[in-house]
Parts: structure tokens; sequence; C-alpha cells
């Protein structure tokens, strides 16, 4: 008789990992649109920003028929100074979100001692922290194409390209992806959530307010005159140029930066944006660009590194998280094993020959112990559970 043997199944293990992602990530969907919570932020979040880009457009109106009069190119620089206000805005609320979105992702499945279950579950560890990001990321990217049609409005004024709009949807996924992972890693690490949260909002901080002080800083100690390097020093090498200029890659991870790039690439001249661009990327600011158009620093020349280094960051976070919610296979450093003396070796062997000689010795059955005398009346007209115990 022979034994049947299936086939093994082509890409088992990607469809694994996509059903338990699915599994989770519906089970988290249902509970975050679930009642009436999930539709009022939704509102609240599209009137909060329809409110901020009309305030924002009645300001630079008034700030031009107040100047010198109107131009041939302020509809333009409306258009343009609307766009960098909504973008912020959403980027400030992508990095509100998504950390907050995952700080209770593990944490809480911890408090209610929920993790245990289901790590015995068919779904991978891996399924389980990615169904978690995707729901969350889901949630974030319901927000995000909401916001679409208010900014198609910087469209009726001009200045703005479609291209333009879709790299700054590009960064806002990618911060949510990276913010959403460091939130799910500090949800894994964590036992609590409330704590877990307070390290998610240093984090978002950290990375964002803290970098800019960092990076202000550095530049005023290493002989600048203003928050930005005077002279770009790229020629320089490397350790020279650490003393006239921080590096670049200490901003990879501000996201409001990623923002003024892409703003940067919409301007006719040399204007702000691309003054602060030039100055963290260290670029020459007085040639012209590959085109030959319009003088400083080239098109997006920061935010496609920068979108990089998160999304390389975000994948570590991952398998790490994956580690600390798996309950087994998780990495430890083995101990090499060190040659045996044979001296040392032969002395020990006659103590290992008795210890399991006495370890394989059988143990002998307890007797019985009957009481010497008669047993008392009580107990002798107890009746018996075992037939034929005439005691």
């Amino acid at each position: 008789m022979t034994a049947v043997t299936g086939t093994p199944r082509r890409f088992g293990a990607l469809r694994d990992i996509g059903s338990g992602m699915a599994a989770v990530g519906v089970k988290e969907l249902r509970g975050r649109m679930r009642g009436k919570r999930a539709f009022v932020i939704l509102t609240i979040h599209l009137l909060l920003v329809a409110g901020f880009a009309w305030m924002i457009e009645s300001i630079a109106e008034r700030s031009f028929a107040s100047g010198f009069g109107s131009s041939f190119s302020a509809s333009a620089e409306i258009g343009r100074q609307l766009f960098l206000a909504i973008t912020f805005l959403l980027t400030l609320i992508t990095l509100i979100l998504a950390p907050a979105s995952t700080a209770g992702a593990i944490s809480l499945e911890r408090e209610k001692q929920t993790l245990d279950l289901l790590a015995t579950t068919p779904i991978s560890s891996l399924a389980i922290v990615l169904g978690k990001l995707v729901s969350a990321l889901s949630w974030i990217l319901l927000l995000l194409l909401a916001s679409i049609p208010v900014v198609a409005l910087v469209f009726t004024f001009g200045g703005i390209a479609p291209e333009d709009v879709l790299r700054a949807y590009v960064i806002l996924l990618a911060t949510a992806f990276t913010f959403g992972a460091i939130g799910l890693f500090v949800s894994a690490l964590v036992k609590r959530t409330q704590a877990a949260t307070v390290i998610n909002l240093v984090a978002v901080i950290f990375l964002t307010a803290g970098t800019a002080f960092i990076f202000v800083f550095w530049t005023a100690m290493t002989g600048n005159s203003g928050v930005l390097p005077d002279q770009p020093t790229r020629d320089d090498n490397p350790v020279s140029t650490l003393t006239k200029h921080p590096p670049e890659a200490l901003m990879w991870f501000d996201p409001f930066l990623a923002q003024v790039d892409v703003m940067c690439g919409t301007e006719t001249g040399f204007g702000a944006s691309c003054q602060v661009v030039a100055g963290v990327t260290n670029r020459s600011v007085d040639q012209f660009d590959a085109n030959g158009q319009a003088f400083g620093p080239p098109r997006d020349s920061y935010w496609p590194r920068s979108l990089l280094a998160m999304l390389i960051a975000a994948a570590i976070l991952i398998i790490l998280s994956v580690q600390l919610v798996s309950p087994t296979r998780r990495w430890r450093l083995r101990r090499s094993r060190r040659a045996v003396d044979p001296a040392a070796a032969a002395a020990v062997a006659p103590v290992r020959e008795w210890m399991d000689a006495s370890d394989a010795v059988p143990t002998q059955p307890v007797a019985r112990m009957e009481p010497d005398g008669p047993l008392p009346a009580s107990e002798a007209s107890e009746p018996s559970d075992h037939p034929g115990d005439t005691r």
C-alpha cells in the first residue's frame, strides 16, 4: 500500500499570510467603523480641512489686495500658498493619527489577555502585525481620500500641477506607513497602552521638531550666520563637511521638509521653499537646473531619499514587531561551544555513570500498612466502594 502525497501549493506561505492579514484586518476595521463615531470623525475632518483652506485663501487674497496691487502671478501664488498650507495640515493630521491608531494594537491585546489566545490560532505573527497595521492605515487612507476634493480647489487658482498633488499624497502615505510602524513597534514593546501612546507622541515630536532644532543648533555652532548654512560644502571631505554643515540625513524623517521640497518644484524662481531645500541638502544655488529654466536646487532632490529612508526604517520596525509578538521564534544569542579537555572529561565520566545508574534503579512498590487491632465499629459499618473488600 503506497502513501499518497499531496502536491505542495504554489505560494502557500503568501496565501496563508494574506488570509491571516484579511482576517485580522476585517476584524479591526469592523471595530473601527462600527457605530457613528467613524462618520462623525470623518465629517469633522472634512470641515476642519475646508475651513482651514478658506481661511488661508482669505488671508492670501487680502495680503495681495492691500499690498502693491494685483499682478499677473497673484492667482498662482495664492494657489501655491493654499496648497502648502493644506499639505502641512494633512501631514500634521497624519503624524497624530498614524501612531495613535497603532499605539494600542498589541498592548491592548495584552491588557485584555487575548494576545496568547490570538497566538494559538493558525494566523502567523507576521499576518497579525501586518493585519493590524493595514487596518490602521486603511482608516487613515479613508481620511486622506476624503480630502482630495478640498485639495483640488487649488487648481482653480493655478500654480499647481496634478503631479504635484500626486507627489504630496505619496509623501502622506509614506508618512502614515512609517509612523504607523513606529506606533506598532512601541505597542509590541510596551505592555500598557497609555505608556505606548506617550512614547509615540514623544517620538513624533523628536523626529519632527526635535531634529529641526538640532539642525538649526548644529548650523549655528559651525559658524554660520543664520538658521541655514551660508555656503555649500559638498565638495569637501566628509569630516570637514560636518564641521561646516549638519548632515542631510538628520532631516530625513521630517515629512514637512519633504512637502517643502514638493513646493520648491512649483516655484518659478529661487523662492523661500527652494532656499530651505538648498540649505538642507547642501547644494549650490547659483546655477541653473538641468533644463536651464530656473536657478536653485534640482527638482525632487530631497523627498525621494527621505521616503526611501522612512520606508527602510518602517520595514525594520515591522520585523522587530513580529519578533516581539511571536511567542517562540525569537532571535537569541547562542553561546559558542568550547572545546572540552579530555582529562577533565575522563575525570567526570565515573560520576556521570554513577548518576545514570542511580536514575535507572527501579522503584519498589510500597506495601500497604494494615492496622494491628480491629477497626472501630463506625468504620467497619461503612459500606465499601470496592466489591470484595472485607474490611
